[in-house]
């Protein structure tokens, strides 16, 4: 019905049959002068190697039409530009010969700016051009910071005057500079304009005007896409994308707004990305609208080992202390990087942040702060045909009207028809309210919309942050055990849960009958970490030899099953008169599924597989064998039962072998948790074979 409301105020004379032509005209009537055709920066950037948003602001100039002549004339001019003023860095000699014999010279090129203490004058530093030391009016740093962090891309007119009787001086000047960014855009224009599309139609504009082509993405991908534009339309938000490779994962942040910046790499300092001591000055935080940081892997090798902690101060709060002073941004935080595994591989053995340096990975207090996760490995690797020829907004119109729109707060709009459930704590309902802050703003700038369409942004929030959730899980245990993310309409209290996708898959102990001698046990490995532990025993002929691969030297392991078969050799014949330990020989591979290093506490579990092995009996189905024994067979209880059940059932256990001496401890263990399982109690070594292989 909203959609209907949308459309009809202009759609009661046309009579097109192509929507994207129906579309494009409703482009043309209410943003004329702000779109481009993206099939003209397509070919303007095979030849040049500025960003995508320097091109569209000389398209904008010149190509903002329909007319087929137009465009053809204007894109004649803007070639010449490129190929007049463009500093290409081979041929930078060639400009600045031309610079000395006209005197002046206009040159688009990157400028950063320094301050020269000594001099105490603004010195320019052009990129392509490789000038430094060109001495710049004071005038422009204080109306465009950003020179002095990082640089822009700028149109600049030089003059050259050597004067004999000075050469010490720099014959070259700036006479004027004009940065590359569109002038300030009426946002009331735009969030009339808006009206005029449906919400399919405006997620096609937005993402066209990326450069992506909406056809050629499911509705789902369409989303993530959506996700990656949160940084640059709200304040403070902190966003982590991993995935493939070409998948353009660092492209929104690097070629499309002039409001970001990309950390090749990974590398910076805290002088750098915060606040330079010597000088003063501000760090990229406070001059970009976000900071991204290309290759999440290249953290690792930070020089400075306190940027880490005041990044996690930063992203909690949008400020930091540096010396007697506390600063504060409004910069989002962004990280990209590439996984080399697939998805189910890196959720059996590790976690989703595995790929970070091991001091962020492993740091539930730095993940907490990350407010969403895209799954880059739902993304498509880019082909050709992902790139729109159509029409879009100029990115530097875009870029502007995100930029406006971190003005305005849309964090409470959640609360006109839902209300989060209990399992979110402080940090997940900031987390989702600026997700779903981000969206809307992004979709609905003039405040229009459904409670349908509300209630569809919602649950991708809640799903980004869980995913973030799930893995403080996997890492910290039961202290992030709330997982279970919902909404709640506020008028009819139906409540609404929400999953992740790549959860419900590939897990480590599958369902089924195993074959006999295959058994899980979960237990706390070398590192400290709880995960499951994989044993395969296989029974020959021979004289009651032991072996084991799998565990190599680790003391620990190897004594735990040589207790297993020293007991069962004392005891083979209370549990069957058909287990020999003296006319056949066994073998049990140990594996660590989770790669957390052997655990200790195999006795159990070796006794059991090689029971099953020799008697032919398999394991109960998706069971997990939790428990230890002594060589006397006495029971040892669950070391961090809660833990261990959880990491039981994430990994697709629906029973579970339990000792009778941890019985007492379920009493701190929550309720559903324990209800997830079917629950097998032993009280004796024995009595753990016969229920573990289902014989009564």
């Amino acid at each position: 019905m909203q959609d209907e409301i949308r459309t009809n105020i202009n759609s009661e004379d046309v009579e097109v049959s192509d929507p994207n032509a129906d579309m494009n005209k409703r482009l043309r009537e209410y943003f004329d002068g702000k779109i481009v055709r993206k099939d003209l920066t397509k070919k303007l950037r095979q030849g040049a190697t500025v960003p995508v948003y320097v091109l569209e602001y000389l398209l904008g100039q010149y190509c903002s039409s329909d007319d087929d002549e137009i465009i053809t004339q204007g894109m004649e001019n803007v070639k010449r530009i490129l190929a007049d003023n463009f500093v290409r860095p081979d041929e930078a000699q060639k400009i600045l010969s031309a610079l000395r014999e006209r005197g002046s010279y206009t040159v688009i090129d990157k400028i950063t700016v320094h301050l020269n203490i000594k001099e105490d004058r603004y010195e320019a530093e052009f990129s392509n051009l490789g000038l430094k030391g060109v001495p710049v009016s004071s005038d422009y740093v204080s109306q465009y910071d950003r020179l002095l962090c990082g640089g822009i891309w700028c149109i600049v007119q030089l003059e050259y005057e050597f004067i004999e009787e000075d050469k010490k001086r720099n014959p070259i000047r700036v006479r004027k500079l004009t940065p590359i960014q569109m002038p300030h855009v009426d946002m009331d224009d735009i969030k009339s304009g808006r009206k005029a599309f449906t919400k399919d139609e405006w997620i096609s504009i937005l993402l066209r005007s990326t450069g992506m082509e909406s056809d050629k993405f499911t509705e789902r991908e369409k989303w993530l896409l959506l996700t990656r534009i949160i940084p640059l339309i709200e304040n403070n938000y902190n966003l982590c994308e991993l995935g493939p490779r070409l998948t353009g994962k660092s492209w929104m942040y690097e070629q499309i707004s002039p409001n970001s910046i990309l950390v090749s790499g990974g590398q910076t300092t805290t002088a750098n990305l915060f606040y330079n001591m010597s000088n003063k000055t501000i760090g990229l935080v406070g001059l970009w609208d976000c900071v991204a940081f290309d290759e999440v892997a290249g953290l690792r090798n930070l020089k400075e080992k306190d940027v880490v902690e005041l990044m996690k101060g930063y992203m909690a709060s949008g400020s930091f202390s540096r010396g007697k002073e506390e600063k504060s941004a409004s910069a989002s935080i962004v990280f990209v990087g590439n996984v080399n595994q697939s998805i189910d591989v890196i959720l059996k053995t590790s976690h989703l942040f595995d790929p970070f340096p091991a001091e962020m990975a492993n740091d539930t207090a730095f993940l907490d702060r990350i407010h969403c996760y895209i799954p880059g490995w739902e993304v498509p690797k880019f082909s050709p045909e992902h790139f729109t020829d159509d029409y879009g907004f100029i990115t530097d119109f875009l870029s502007e009207f995100l930029r406006e729109m971190r003005k305005e707060q849309f964090g409470d709009i959640l609360d006109k028809h839902f209300r989060l459930g209990s399992n979110l704590n402080q940090r997940d309902t900031i987390a989702v309210r600026k997700t779903v802050s981000g969206f809307m703003k992004l979709l609905y700038p003039d405040g229009i919309f459904t409670k349908e369409e509300l209630s569809e942004v919602v649950e991708i929030a809640l799903e980004m942050r869980r995913r973030v959730k799930e893995q403080q899980k996997k890492i910290g245990g039961m202290e992030f055990y709330d997982v279970n993310f919902s909404y709640i309409d506020v008028e009819s209290f139906d409540e609404h849960f929400v999953s992740s996708p790549e959860q419900t898959g590939g897990k480590l102990i599958p369902e089924g009958i195993s074959n006999p001698g295959q058994l899980y046990t979960v237990s706390q490995g070398k590192s400290g970490m709880i995960g499951v532990f994989r044993l395969e025993a296989q029974m020959l002929p021979g004289n009651g030899k032991f072996d084991r691969t799998g565990i190599g030297t680790d003391r620990d392991a190897r004594e735990a099953s040589n207790t297993a078969f020293n007991f069962l050799k004392a005891n083979a014949n209370t549990i069957s008169g058909n287990i020999s330990t003296t006319t056949k020989d066994y073998i049990i591979n140990y594996q660590d599924m989770q790669g957390i290093g052997m655990t200790k506490y195999l006795g159990l579990p070796t006794l059991i597989a090689i029971c099953s092995i020799a008697l032919s009996k398999p394991l109960l189905s998706s069971t997990a064998v939790l428990g230890e024994i002594s060589i006397g067979g006495t029971l040892i209880k669950v070391e961090e039962l809660a833990n261990v059940l959880q990491v039981s059932l994430d990994s697709g256990a629906k029973k579970v072998l339990l000792p009778i001496t941890s019985a007492a401890e379920l009493g701190h263990v929550p309720s559903d948790l324990v209800g997830a399982f079917s629950l097998i109690f032993y009280t004796t070594a024995q009595e753990a074979v016969f229920k573990a292989l289902g014989v009564d």
